[in-house]
Order: C-alpha cells, then structure tokens, then sequence
C-alpha cells in the first residue's frame, strides 16, 4: 500500500487495482507487485493467497488474474512489449489459487460460491465473515461472480498462451467449461430455478440458506447484485480460427450442453464471421429472456434514485433511503438503509462504508464490463441514461459518461471548489492548500466528498487510468 502511515503494508485485493495505473508508468514495478504476491514467500501451500498483513486467512476478491492480464495489456499497447514470461509466470501460481476457491468456498459443490465480507466489510446485513446468526451459509452473488469472472480472465490469459504452447487450449477449454457451469447455477440453482437471481425486481441477491433447507433472498441493492455485470469476455473469430483444438471444443460443447449453452451468444458480423459473447447477465438472440437481465440490471443502475450519482454508482442504492431493508432471524432485527457518508454501523469498527459511498475499484470494473458489452452489442444497443430522462446511449456513451463523474470528484466546479474536499474550507481557498489532491478510499454518494483515510492513494489512483481512456477516445 502506498502509505505514509505504515509502509510497506499490503493488501491483496487493493494492490491488484494500484498496479493499473502503476503500469502506464513502470511496467517492471507493476508486474513485480504482482508476482510477488504469488510467489511462495506469500502464497500459502493450499494456494490460498493471504488478504492483509493482521488476517491472513481473510479472503479477498481473486482479481489477481485480472489485474496480470490488464497489466499484460496495457504495456503491450504502450510500450509494444508482450511479456508472455510474466503471464505464464502468474498463471501457473493462480491455477493453484482457483483451485483453493473451488474447494474451499463451494460448500455444496454446486458452483455457488461464499466467500465471506470478500473485502467489502459492511455492505451485507450482517457480518459475513463471522458465523451467521441462524446458522447455514451465504450463497452469495458477489462471491459467485468473482469466479466467473476469474474463469473469464484465466480462459483470456491461456488463450493467449496458446498461440505459442498448443497444451494451453486445454486449460482454456476447462475455464470456458467452468463459466459455463458458475452462470448457469447462477441463474438457474434451486427448485424455483432462478438461482440468484429475482425476476420480479430484476436483480441479483446474496441468498440465506438455512439449517432446516429453507432459502431466503436477502432483497438488499448493492452492488452485490451489480457484480454479475463483470463477469463478460469477448470471443474473437481471429482467434478461434488459430486455435483449432479449443474451437473444437467449444463447438461441441455448445451443441451437446444445450442446458448450459443459454449464457454464450453469437452474432454474425459481415466480413469477420461470428464473435462470441460470454456473461452472466445477457441471453443469447431467440432466448425468452433475450437482453433481460442486462437491461433490467442497468436500468437500476442508470437510476439517480437508485445507483447513479453525480459521482459514480454508488455501493447500495439511494432506494433504501426510504425504504430500509429489514431482516428478522434468531429474535434480532437487522437492517440496511443507504448511507452515503461515513457508518454508522459498528461492524468492522464502524471505519469503513459500502453502503452508500462511491468506490473507485468496482465504478473502473462496471465501466470495463460496458465497454465488453459495447464491443460485443454495437451502437444500436442504447439505454436511458440517465434511467426516466427519455434520453438513450450507446453503453460506450455510459462508460464515458461515468468516468467524467468520477473524475468529476477532483475537479473545480462552475464555483472553483472540487467535491472531494467538501466542507473544509481550507483545502477549498488556501493557497497553500487548494492544488493538494488527495486520493480518499471512498466518496460521499451525494456530494462527491472523500472519506476514509486519505493518506492512501490506493485504489483511488484508477482515475488516472479514466482520465488517460477519456483524453485517448476522444472523451
């Protein structure tokens, strides 16, 4: 972590975001913070990699396979430099990591996954790292999805392996395998079939299943129910076509799994053949759900009286405000209602907030999942943006649009003073003071002001990733 208060410390999940903007400036710094952490000096002999320095055995997001491929990406693109040996290097060490995951947090072996609080400390009802109050498990959907999306970025790193090593069409064909099965029981688990997913508010949820088989969706919007939005890779012709053997079994798949084929869609593009799309929340064309889940998931997300602020999307929605969510289990009530600033809750010491505030890490991985679904879907795929004003955008538009609201937070308004400093007078006006920026953990989902410690640039840092994007396409 990039402290003045301790350093070096480090925490995993956060260090898999520092690295992106790190990497436009010093790939070697940014591949090394990576490999570090997979290196048998961390890495638990199980494949476990450890959360933080005071809880080793916490368990944070697997983004460490997305942040290696982007890292890859991006100093290809800017410094034309394809570090294969990095990849492979990384790659070797998270296939133990995924296995861990699979054994370890799948307790039914039905490809739900838990996870616990999974580095989002007070976003759930109640604690998720500790025993819950009735008994059973979470079925969670942020959990889930983190590991489509590992399959996702471990499927896109092994196919890039595989133009040099045929062996990684194997390994590739097992990722795209697994999607498969996480997305369907995502949707379809259960004797009522609709996995996590509710149709009648068209959005995803943790689910409580308890001692006696009973199940509960826990109807709390967060961004619990946005993650499913991250799990989505594009498929290009190009690359099938030099990759025979994966090709082959893919086909086979798709036509022998028809269960499992309804999350991989198709469309033929004159002139380059047929791209594939792989997500959680979108339905091939001829599907009775065709675009559903996607576009009943956006139009919460797009929602200023939901998700949407000035800022960014904020982490539970603006819903809640006047509609807190209750739960009554074991004799005790819980409840959530939106908080845009600072807890008032006590779990996890009451020092940090998912439930309101804007947070730079999951706002970059909604704006890179639109842009896939744009890459995929085109500019006739439009939506109101935002949701009621009557206006449409192609979600290339919306990722544009979200990233100057996030930078927003650091610019002077039409008054000259910048939302992340809010009230204090002096960052505003003091000379002396006003051109310090600092990097807050988190925002107030109302008014952009910066909250949590502000000594840690941490994650925060990704806004010059959104600013470089914005200058590069023209934003």
């Amino acid at each position: 972590m990039p402290d003045k208060w301790e350093y070096p410390w480090y925490a995993a999940w956060d260090l898999a975001f520092h690295v992106i903007p790190l990497v436009m400036i010093d790939p070697d710094f940014a591949k090394r913070q990576l490999t570090r952490l997979t290196r048998e000096w961390y890495m638990h002999p199980n494949g476990q990699i450890p959360a933080y320095e005071w809880n080793f055995s916490d368990v944070n997001p697997p983004v460490h396979a997305w942040a290696a491929w982007r890292v890859y990406k991006i100093e290809q693109k800017i410094y034309g430099r394809a570090d294969k040996l990095f990849l492979e290097r990384v790659f070797q060490k998270l296939l133990l990591n995924f296995t861990w995951w699979v054994n370890r947090k799948d307790v039914e072996g039905k490809n739900i996954f838990q996870g616990g609080f999974l580095g989002m400390d007070n976003i759930g009802v109640f604690d998720r790292n500790m025993e819950l109050p009735s008994g059973g498990y979470l079925q969670q959907s942020d959990g889930t999805s983190w590991m489509g999306i590992y399959c996702l970025n471990m499927l896109a790193i092994a196919l890039e392996l595989a133009k040099e090593n045929p062996a990684y069409e194997d390994i590739a064909s097992k990722f795209f395998e697994h999607f498969l099965y996480i997305a369907d029981a995502m949707n379809h688990l259960g004797e009522n079939k609709t996995g996590l997913w509710d149709e009648e508010d068209g959005f995803y949820y943790d689910m409580l299943h308890l001692p006696d088989d009973g199940d509960v969706l826990l109807k709390v919007r967060s961004l619990v129910g946005l993650f499913p939005l991250l799990a989505v890779e594009i498929l290009e012709p190009e690359m099938l076509e030099k990759l025979p053997g994966f090709k082959q079994r893919m086909e086979w798949f798709i036509n022998n799994r028809r269960d499992l084929r309804q999350n991989v869609a198709c469309m033929e593009t004159q002139g380059i053949g047929a791209r594939r799309l792989l997500a959680i929340c979108y339905k091939p064309p001829g599907g009775s759900e065709e675009e559903n889940k996607l576009r009943r998931i956006l139009q919460k997300m797009l929602d200023e009286n939901e998700f949407l602020s000035p800022y960014g999307i904020r982490s539970v929605s603006k819903y809640h405000q006047y509609h807190p969510y209750c739960l009554k289990l074991a004799g005790e009530e819980y409840q959530i209602d939106y908080e845009p600033a600072e807890s008032s809750n006590a779990i996890f010491g009451g020092n940090s907030n998912w439930r309101g505030p804007i947070w730079f890490p999951i706002n970059y991985l909604i704006i890179e999942s639109l842009q896939k679904f744009h890459y995929y879907l085109g500019d006739d795929f439009k939506v109101e943006f935002p949701t009621g004003s009557g206006k449409e955008m192609s979600l290339w538009e919306v990722a544009q649009e979200l990233s100057k609201r996030l930078t927003r937070i650091f610019l002077k308004d039409d008054s000259g003073k910048r939302p992340v400093y809010g009230d204090l007078e002096k960052f505003q006006t003091d000379p002396h003071w006003r051109e310090l920026i600092l990097f807050h953990e988190y925002f107030n989902g109302d008014d952009g002001a910066g909250l949590g410690a502000n000594h840690q640039t941490g994650w925060t840092g990704l806004v010059a990733k959104l600013i470089q994007q914005c200058g590069e396409y023209g934003g």
